[in-house]
Protein backbone atom coordinates (compact mmCIF):
# COMPACT_ATOMS: atom_id res chain seq x y z
CA UNK A 1 0.00 0.00 0.00
CA UNK A 2 1.27 3.64 -0.12
CA UNK A 3 1.27 6.17 2.74
CA UNK A 4 2.70 9.46 3.61
CA UNK A 5 5.07 9.50 6.43
CA UNK A 6 6.35 12.80 8.66
CA UNK A 7 10.42 11.64 9.05
CA UNK A 8 12.08 14.87 10.76
CA UNK A 9 11.10 18.50 10.36
CA UNK A 10 12.06 21.11 7.78
CA UNK A 11 10.77 24.88 6.93
CA UNK A 12 9.20 23.44 4.25
CA UNK A 13 7.41 20.29 3.91
CA UNK A 14 10.65 18.31 2.95
CA UNK A 15 10.18 15.59 6.04
CA UNK A 16 7.22 14.02 4.06
CA UNK A 17 7.90 11.05 2.49
CA UNK A 18 5.57 8.99 0.24
CA UNK A 19 6.48 5.80 0.11
CA UNK A 20 5.46 1.61 -0.38
CA UNK A 21 4.58 0.18 3.19
CA UNK A 22 3.00 -3.67 3.86
CA UNK A 23 -0.61 -3.66 4.95
CA UNK A 24 -0.84 -3.88 9.08
CA UNK A 25 -1.43 -6.34 9.97
CA UNK A 26 -4.64 -6.84 12.67
CA UNK A 27 -4.10 -8.08 16.23
CA UNK A 28 -6.74 -9.30 18.75
CA UNK A 29 -8.22 -5.81 19.93
CA UNK A 30 -7.69 -4.02 16.72
CA UNK A 31 -9.42 -3.44 13.42
CA UNK A 32 -7.86 -3.05 9.86
CA UNK A 33 -9.67 -0.22 7.90
CA UNK A 34 -9.49 0.55 4.08
CA UNK A 35 -9.13 4.15 4.20
CA UNK A 36 -11.52 6.07 1.73
CA UNK A 37 -10.68 9.90 2.47
CA UNK A 38 -8.54 12.01 5.39
CA UNK A 39 -8.78 15.51 5.67
CA UNK A 40 -5.98 18.01 6.64
CA UNK A 41 -5.72 20.52 9.63
CA UNK A 42 -3.45 23.60 10.78
CA UNK A 43 -2.02 20.61 12.96
CA UNK A 44 -0.89 18.24 10.35
CA UNK A 45 0.84 21.44 8.30
CA UNK A 46 2.74 22.39 11.73
CA UNK A 47 4.31 18.80 12.97
CA UNK A 48 6.67 18.75 10.06
CA UNK A 49 7.86 22.37 9.89
CA UNK A 50 8.76 21.84 13.97
CA UNK A 51 6.00 23.86 15.39
CA UNK A 52 3.56 21.60 17.17
CA UNK A 53 3.86 21.81 21.05
CA UNK A 54 2.59 18.41 21.38
CA UNK A 55 4.09 15.17 21.75
CA UNK A 56 4.72 13.49 18.50
CA UNK A 57 7.72 10.57 17.64
CA UNK A 58 9.02 10.47 14.04
CA UNK A 59 8.61 8.84 11.52
CA UNK A 60 4.59 8.52 11.65
CA UNK A 61 2.49 8.26 9.06
CA UNK A 62 0.78 11.49 8.84
CA UNK A 63 -2.73 13.08 9.30
CA UNK A 64 -5.39 12.27 12.43
CA UNK A 65 -8.58 12.72 10.34
CA UNK A 66 -9.96 9.52 8.46
CA UNK A 67 -12.78 7.84 7.26
CA UNK A 68 -13.22 4.19 5.99
CA UNK A 69 -14.72 0.39 5.66
CA UNK A 70 -13.93 -1.60 8.20
CA UNK A 71 -12.33 -5.11 6.45
CA UNK A 72 -10.50 -7.27 9.38
CA UNK A 73 -11.73 -7.50 12.90
CA UNK A 74 -9.76 -9.12 15.36
CA UNK A 75 -10.76 -12.29 17.40
CA UNK A 76 -11.75 -10.23 20.42
CA UNK A 77 -13.12 -7.34 18.44
CA UNK A 78 -16.89 -6.79 19.71
CA UNK A 79 -17.58 -3.11 18.34
CA UNK A 80 -17.38 -3.18 14.86
CA UNK A 81 -18.07 -5.96 11.75
CA UNK A 82 -17.03 -6.02 8.27
CA UNK A 83 -18.57 -3.76 6.23
CA UNK A 84 -19.09 -0.66 8.52
CA UNK A 85 -18.49 2.58 8.19
CA UNK A 86 -16.71 4.53 10.59
CA UNK A 87 -13.79 7.49 11.34
CA UNK A 88 -11.05 7.93 13.35
CA UNK A 89 -10.72 9.61 16.81
CA UNK A 90 -8.03 12.29 17.28
CA UNK A 91 -6.89 11.30 20.60
CA UNK A 92 -6.99 7.35 20.43
CA UNK A 93 -6.94 7.35 24.44
CA UNK A 94 -9.49 9.76 25.19
CA UNK A 95 -13.11 7.95 25.55
CA UNK A 96 -14.91 10.18 27.41
CA UNK A 97 -14.31 12.92 30.20
CA UNK A 98 -11.83 15.41 30.61
CA UNK A 99 -8.58 15.25 28.79
CA UNK A 100 -5.57 13.15 30.64
CA UNK A 101 -1.71 13.33 30.01
CA UNK A 102 -1.64 9.94 29.02
CA UNK A 103 -4.34 10.35 26.47
CA UNK A 104 -3.10 13.05 24.87
CA UNK A 105 0.15 11.40 24.13
CA UNK A 106 -2.35 9.20 21.68
CA UNK A 107 -2.63 11.39 19.02
CA UNK A 108 -2.87 10.29 15.20
CA UNK A 109 -0.39 11.86 12.59
CA UNK A 110 1.86 12.70 15.85
CA UNK A 111 2.70 9.99 17.75
CA UNK A 112 0.28 7.38 16.69
CA UNK A 113 0.46 5.99 12.71
CA UNK A 114 -2.43 8.15 11.45
CA UNK A 115 -4.41 7.94 8.25
CA UNK A 116 -2.67 9.63 4.99
CA UNK A 117 -2.36 6.14 3.65
CA UNK A 118 -4.76 3.28 1.67
CA UNK A 119 -4.93 1.01 4.70
CA UNK A 120 -4.69 1.34 8.56
CA UNK A 121 -5.08 -0.34 11.99
CA UNK A 122 -6.66 1.29 14.49
CA UNK A 123 -7.84 -0.41 18.50
CA UNK A 124 -11.66 -1.00 18.09
CA UNK A 125 -11.86 2.21 20.81
CA UNK A 126 -9.83 4.42 18.51
CA UNK A 127 -12.94 4.36 16.00
CA UNK A 128 -16.51 5.79 15.94
CA UNK A 129 -19.15 5.05 13.46
CA UNK A 130 -19.91 7.41 10.90
CA UNK A 131 -22.83 9.38 10.22
CA UNK A 132 -25.45 7.99 7.42
CA UNK A 133 -25.54 10.74 6.02
CA UNK A 134 -22.42 11.62 5.14
CA UNK A 135 -19.90 10.78 2.02
CA UNK A 136 -16.62 9.26 3.10
CA UNK A 137 -14.86 12.93 1.80
CA UNK A 138 -17.27 14.64 4.47
CA UNK A 139 -16.92 12.16 7.19
CA UNK A 140 -12.99 12.33 6.77
CA UNK A 141 -13.34 16.01 8.17
CA UNK A 142 -14.81 15.19 11.43
CA UNK A 143 -11.86 13.84 13.80
CA UNK A 144 -10.49 17.02 14.41
CA UNK A 145 -12.23 20.36 13.34
CA UNK A 146 -15.39 19.33 14.24
CA UNK A 147 -14.83 17.40 17.34
CA UNK A 148 -13.13 20.25 18.55
CA UNK A 149 -15.52 22.85 17.71
CA UNK A 150 -17.98 20.50 19.60
CA UNK A 151 -16.36 19.96 22.50
CA UNK A 152 -15.82 24.00 22.30
CA UNK A 153 -19.56 24.33 22.42
CA UNK A 154 -20.92 21.39 24.77
CA UNK A 155 -18.08 20.47 26.52
CA UNK A 156 -18.12 22.81 29.47
CA UNK A 157 -20.54 24.53 29.38
CA UNK A 158 -23.55 23.65 26.89
CA UNK A 159 -24.70 25.88 24.14
CA UNK A 160 -28.23 26.69 24.67
CA UNK A 161 -30.90 27.97 22.33
CA UNK A 162 -30.80 31.67 22.36
CA UNK A 163 -27.05 31.94 23.50
CA UNK A 164 -24.69 33.84 20.76
CA UNK A 165 -21.61 32.30 19.08
CA UNK A 166 -18.62 34.46 17.98
CA UNK A 167 -16.61 32.67 15.57
CA UNK A 168 -13.21 33.86 13.75
CA UNK A 169 -12.58 33.35 10.50
CA UNK A 170 -13.31 30.57 7.54
CA UNK A 171 -11.05 27.65 8.74
CA UNK A 172 -12.45 24.02 9.45
CA UNK A 173 -13.40 24.44 13.22
CA UNK A 174 -15.14 27.85 12.95
CA UNK A 175 -17.29 26.98 10.53
CA UNK A 176 -18.20 23.84 12.28
CA UNK A 177 -18.95 26.23 15.08
CA UNK A 178 -20.91 27.91 12.75
CA UNK A 179 -23.17 24.59 11.83
CA UNK A 180 -23.71 23.35 14.96
CA UNK A 181 -24.55 26.65 16.84
CA UNK A 182 -27.27 27.66 13.84
CA UNK A 183 -28.88 23.96 14.48
CA UNK A 184 -28.80 24.56 18.21
CA UNK A 185 -31.04 27.65 17.47
CA UNK A 186 -28.19 30.29 18.19
CA UNK A 187 -27.20 33.63 17.30
CA UNK A 188 -23.17 33.54 14.79
CA UNK A 189 -21.37 36.45 14.72
CA UNK A 190 -18.89 35.72 12.39
CA UNK A 191 -15.41 37.87 11.40
CA UNK A 192 -13.73 37.05 8.80
CA UNK A 193 -11.19 39.11 6.05
CA UNK A 194 -13.09 39.40 2.62
CA UNK A 195 -16.86 40.82 1.46
CA UNK A 196 -16.50 37.52 -0.79
CA UNK A 197 -16.06 34.97 2.29
CA UNK A 198 -18.49 37.02 4.36
CA UNK A 199 -21.17 36.15 1.74
CA UNK A 200 -20.70 32.51 1.74
CA UNK A 201 -20.75 33.06 5.90
CA UNK A 202 -24.36 34.41 5.42
CA UNK A 203 -25.06 31.52 2.88
CA UNK A 204 -24.48 29.21 5.88
CA UNK A 205 -26.50 30.90 8.52
CA UNK A 206 -24.36 33.26 10.21
CA UNK A 207 -26.57 36.34 11.71
CA UNK A 208 -23.91 39.12 11.02
CA UNK A 209 -20.57 39.05 9.89
CA UNK A 210 -17.84 41.51 10.84
CA UNK A 211 -14.50 42.26 8.24
CA UNK A 212 -11.82 42.66 10.99
CA UNK A 213 -9.55 44.37 8.27
CA UNK A 214 -12.21 46.75 7.64
CA UNK A 215 -13.25 47.15 12.16
CA UNK A 216 -9.90 47.04 14.34
CA UNK A 217 -12.29 46.97 17.46
CA UNK A 218 -14.65 43.98 16.16
CA UNK A 219 -14.66 42.31 19.66
CA UNK A 220 -16.51 46.36 20.90
CA UNK A 221 -18.48 45.78 17.50
CA UNK A 222 -19.86 42.26 18.30
CA UNK A 223 -20.49 42.83 21.89
CA UNK A 224 -22.83 45.77 20.91
CA UNK A 225 -24.98 43.02 18.28
CA UNK A 226 -26.17 40.94 21.14
CA UNK A 227 -29.18 41.59 23.55
CA UNK A 228 -28.81 44.36 25.44
CA UNK A 229 -25.16 44.70 24.62
CA UNK A 230 -24.67 42.37 27.10
CA UNK A 231 -22.02 40.55 25.27
CA UNK A 232 -21.72 36.85 23.47
CA UNK A 233 -22.06 33.32 25.36
CA UNK A 234 -19.28 31.56 23.28
CA UNK A 235 -16.12 32.57 21.32
CA UNK A 236 -14.13 30.46 19.20
CA UNK A 237 -11.14 31.83 19.60
CA UNK A 238 -8.42 30.82 17.01
CA UNK A 239 -6.26 33.26 16.45
CA UNK A 240 -4.44 33.64 19.66
CA UNK A 241 -2.22 36.76 19.79
CA UNK A 242 -4.04 38.51 17.07
CA UNK A 243 -7.33 38.08 18.44
CA UNK A 244 -7.41 37.49 21.86
CA UNK A 245 -7.76 40.88 23.05
CA UNK A 246 -11.40 41.47 21.47
CA UNK A 247 -12.52 38.28 22.16
CA UNK A 248 -11.63 39.60 25.84
CA UNK A 249 -13.86 42.85 24.07
CA UNK A 250 -16.73 41.17 23.20
CA UNK A 251 -17.57 37.98 25.98
CA UNK A 252 -20.19 38.74 28.29
CA UNK A 253 -20.17 37.88 32.18
CA UNK A 254 -19.64 33.92 32.54
CA UNK A 255 -19.00 33.94 29.05
CA UNK A 256 -16.65 31.49 28.12
CA UNK A 257 -13.63 31.93 25.70
CA UNK A 258 -12.42 28.15 23.61
CA UNK A 259 -8.89 28.44 22.95
CA UNK A 260 -8.02 26.66 20.06
CA UNK A 261 -5.37 27.95 17.89
CA UNK A 262 -2.71 30.94 17.68
CA UNK A 263 -2.53 31.69 13.79
CA UNK A 264 -2.33 34.99 14.89
CA UNK A 265 0.71 33.77 17.49
CA UNK A 266 0.61 32.42 20.83
CA UNK A 267 2.76 35.55 22.94
CA UNK A 268 -1.28 37.70 23.63
CA UNK A 269 -0.89 41.02 24.82
CA UNK A 270 -3.54 39.75 27.42
CA UNK A 271 -3.50 38.25 30.59
CA UNK A 272 -5.42 35.40 32.12
CA UNK A 273 -6.24 38.60 35.12
CA UNK A 274 -8.24 39.43 32.17
CA UNK A 275 -10.56 36.52 32.78
CA UNK A 276 -11.35 38.10 35.74
CA UNK A 277 -11.71 41.44 35.15
CA UNK A 278 -14.70 40.36 32.36
CA UNK A 279 -15.84 37.72 34.71
CA UNK A 280 -15.06 34.56 32.02
CA UNK A 281 -13.94 31.27 31.19
CA UNK A 282 -11.14 30.90 29.23
CA UNK A 283 -10.38 27.58 28.39
CA UNK A 284 -7.82 25.35 25.92
CA UNK A 285 -9.97 22.60 24.11
CA UNK A 286 -7.71 19.72 22.82
CA UNK A 287 -10.21 18.26 20.18
CA UNK A 288 -12.66 15.73 22.61
CA UNK A 289 -13.29 12.66 24.00
CA UNK A 290 -14.78 9.85 22.39
CA UNK A 291 -18.32 9.79 23.99
CA UNK A 292 -18.71 13.35 22.67
CA UNK A 293 -17.47 12.80 19.07
CA UNK A 294 -20.67 9.84 19.61
CA UNK A 295 -22.96 12.69 20.37
CA UNK A 296 -21.55 14.87 17.63
CA UNK A 297 -22.54 12.31 14.86
CA UNK A 298 -25.70 11.59 16.12
CA UNK A 299 -26.56 15.84 16.07
CA UNK A 300 -24.76 15.77 12.45
CA UNK A 301 -27.84 12.85 11.31
CA UNK A 302 -30.45 14.62 13.48
CA UNK A 303 -29.66 17.96 11.88
CA UNK A 304 -28.62 16.54 8.37
CA UNK A 305 -25.40 18.67 8.64
CA UNK A 306 -22.74 18.56 5.54
CA UNK A 307 -19.27 19.55 6.39
CA UNK A 308 -18.37 22.29 4.08
CA UNK A 309 -15.12 21.04 1.75
CA UNK A 310 -13.12 23.37 -0.28
CA UNK A 311 -13.72 22.77 -3.86
CA UNK A 312 -10.29 21.40 -4.65
CA UNK A 313 -10.20 17.49 -3.30
CA UNK A 314 -6.75 16.02 -3.59
CA UNK A 315 -5.59 12.59 -3.98
CA UNK A 316 -3.29 10.80 -2.17
CA UNK A 317 -0.16 11.45 -4.35
CA UNK A 318 -0.94 14.77 -4.51
CA UNK A 319 -1.24 15.19 -0.76
CA UNK A 320 2.63 17.38 -0.46
CA UNK A 321 0.30 19.81 -2.74
CA UNK A 322 -2.46 19.79 -0.23
CA UNK A 323 -0.15 20.55 2.42
CA UNK A 324 1.22 23.44 0.64
CA UNK A 325 -2.44 24.91 -0.77
CA UNK A 326 -3.66 24.89 2.86
CA UNK A 327 -0.06 26.31 3.98
CA UNK A 328 -1.19 29.72 1.30
CA UNK A 329 -4.41 29.16 2.61
CA UNK A 330 -6.03 29.35 -0.26
CA UNK A 331 -9.06 27.32 1.02
CA UNK A 332 -12.20 27.51 2.31
CA UNK A 333 -13.48 24.95 4.79
CA UNK A 334 -11.97 21.66 4.87
CA UNK A 335 -8.97 20.39 2.54
CA UNK A 336 -9.72 16.79 2.28
CA UNK A 337 -7.82 13.96 -0.17
CA UNK A 338 -9.73 11.15 -1.70
CA UNK A 339 -7.79 7.80 -1.02
CA UNK A 340 -8.05 4.65 -3.82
Amino acid sequence: MKQWSVTGTDKDFDGLKYDDAPVPQVGENEVLIKLHAASLNYRDLIIPKGMYPFPTNFPVVGGSDGAGEVVEVGSKVSQWKKGDKVVTLFNQGHQFGAVTTAAAGTGLGGVLDGTLRQYGVFNENGLVRAPKNLSHVEASTLTCAALTSWNALYGLKPLKPGDTVLTQGTGGVSIFALQFAKAAGATVIATTSSKEKGETLKKLGADHVINYKEDENWGKTAKSLTYNGQGVDHVIEVGGAGTLEQSLAAIRFEGVISIIGFLGGAKPKSTILDCLSNICTTRGVYVGSKALMEDMVAAIEANDIHPVVDKTVFSLDKTREAYEYMWKQSHFGKVAIKIE
